[in-house]
């Protein structure tokens, strides 16, 4: 084995492997930065953090004169549903169940108490886009967990707050406050606890629990489960495109509010991080052929040395391990400096990332890091195969 390092060492390039080096350095570098900037970036964009998501549609049917006069129904019908659910750009549908009672809210805030009707829905929790820890509810508590329009928030805080000279209140102190929830229905009036558990960014409505609305709709409403709803949201498998659009149109259907822009921006983040992966792997790929390249000239040139180590008994297997070892070492060093760039430009942009939303908590670099030594490993395993099917060649009696 020393004849055969002695043999590596002593036709080795140093010039061609340290550009082997760095160009596996930049290639690695850019696939995990991309790989690791895009995981830090998307909680940014939505909560929970999903990576293949699509978008998110509110709809309900447009609202003509015979609804307004009470002669027509704009809920959805169950084959209206079911078609829905059946077009292709449709992952999931969930219907909105209103209240039927009469609720009332109220809070003291800088001396005052503020307090207006209100009214309450619940979707599936498969759509919501804020944590759900806390958000459970048993029939009869007196304490009802709630989620409230971020919009509504800064309505508060830049409009009315400004105006009445009341101070302004940030996410995490609203989050503490407790709300006066008076339900009145059913020949009933009880109180309640209103707990805000998360704001959403997705859905312009103040949520409650599924079992919540359904216990409280037989205590204090009508009691009447049988009716369809008069707003759905839909899943889609990506974003919107124009046939979408065109069948929500020819079905009168409305989105409420503008497109998505959080949707457009996580596309646009997926095409960015896809774009600098594949140059990423394509300095991968040049690294790979420069060491197969270097090592191909290195045998070339022991190739009579080597053949008289083959003559002499030694196996092709034997031969190869040197060289076979010297690119694993120098993919393990390429790995450790990339992992190395990753984490000292992390320390440059998390600070900022987390200024950008209270509450911001960072991907982990795990994921990052095996598909580091995957990428290391595949590499290795592809120039080692190489290896040993050039010195196979070298064997006396093949080609």
């Amino acid at each position: 084995m020393r004849l055969l390092w002695k043999l590596l060492r002593c036709h080795l390039s140093v010039a061609q492997t340290l550009g082997f080096a760095l160009a596996g350095l930049v290639g690695m570098a850019i696939v995990l930065s991309a790989l690791q900037a895009y995981r830090d970036l998307l909680p940014l964009f939505d909560r929970p953090e999903t990576i293949l998501r699509g978008d998110y549609l509110v709809l309900s049917k447009k609202v003509g004169a015979l609804q307004s006069v009470g002669l027509a129904s704009g809920d959805f019908t169950a084959a209206e549903l079911d078609e829905l659910e059946a077009q292709p750009f449709v992952r999931a549908i969930g219907a909105f169940v209103p209240a039927d009672y009469r609720v009332k809210g109220s809070v003291g805030l800088g001396g005052m108490e503020l307090s207006t009707y209100l009214f309450f829905e619940s979707v599936p929790d498969r759509f919501l886009d804020v944590d759900t820890q806390g958000w459970d509810y048993a029939p009869g508590n007196r304490e009802i967990p709630i989620i409230i329009p971020r919009n509504y928030l800064n309505l508060y805080n830049y409009g009315f707050a400004k105006s009445q000279g009341l101070p302004q209140i940030s996410e995490g102190i609203f989050r503490r406050f407790s709300l006066d929830i008076g339900i009145t229905g059913n020949g009933r009036t009880e109180q309640f606890k209103g707990r805000i558990v998360g704001l959403s960014n997705r859905l312009n409505t103040i949520l409650v629990p599924e079992a919540f609305i359904r216990w409280s709709n037989v205590r204090f409403g009508s009691g009447d489960g049988q009716k369809q709803p008069a707003r759905v949201i839909v899943e889609t498998d990506g974003p919107v495109d124009a046939s979408a659009r065109e069948y929500l149109a020819s079905k009168g259907y409305e989105t409420e509010g503008a497109p998505p822009q959080s949707d457009k921006a996580a596309l646009l983040l997926r095409l960015a991080a896809s774009g600098a992966g594949a140059v990423g792997l394509l300095f991968s790929a040049m690294s790979f052929y420069v060491l197969l390249l270097s090592i191909f000239l290195l045998l070339q040139k022991n190739s009579d040395k080597l053949r008289s180590l083959l003559l002499l008994g030694y196996t092709p297997d034997r031969v190869a391990r040197p060289y076979q070892l010297l690119t694993l070492g120098l993919n393990a060093a390429v790995l450790l400096l990339a992992l190395t760039a990753v984490w000292l430009a992390r320390r440059g942009y998390l600070p900022a990332l987390a200024s950008m939303q209270e509450g911001y908590r960072p991907a982990g670099m795990a994921p990052t890091v095996l598909c580091g030594i995957a990428l290391a490993l595949l590499l290795t395993t592809w120039n080692g195969a190489a290896i040993r099917r050039k010195i196979g060649r070298l064997t006396p009696g093949r080609r």
